[in-house]
């Protein structure tokens, strides 16, 4: 497995933009699915964006698409997701993860190694 740091989380008004951070051990980095999930209070997990292993792919959720993009840097083991027109209902703790398989993989069941997670917080 691999171990996964999640940074740049934190507190911006509705509107602004962040940019996170997963920076990932190891030196197979550029074979790993990677993606971003996030998780309110009292709330599941959901998926927010993936991105194959080459970058060439990605997909989001509905509901951040046209506002987020993931993209990674396979020569410094980072993935990102840059966040602009943040809403209020972003507001969430921001989850990297991993996972050796191809293909289409949004669910939570489908990562196999997680960050410790991001606070984003977007205020009204």
């Amino acid at each position: 497995q691999v171990q996964l740091v999640e940074s740049g989380g934190g507190l911006v008004q509705a509107g602004g933009s962040l940019r996170l951070s997963c920076t990932a051990s190891g030196r197979t980095f550029s074979s790993y699915t990677m993606g971003w999930f996030r998780q309110a209070p009292r709330k599941e997990r959901e998926f927010v964006a993936t991105i194959s292993w080459s970058g060439d792919t990605t997909y989001y959720a509905d509901s951040v698409k046209g506002r987020f993009t993931i993209s990674r840097d396979n020569a410094k083991n980072t993935v990102y997701l840059q966040m602009n027109s943040l809403k209020p209902e972003d507001t969430a703790v921001y989850y990297c993860a991993a996972d050796r398989a191809l293909g289409f993989l949004v669910a939570v069941s489908d990562f196999g190694s997680w960050g410790q997670g991001t606070q984003v917080t977007v205020s009204s």
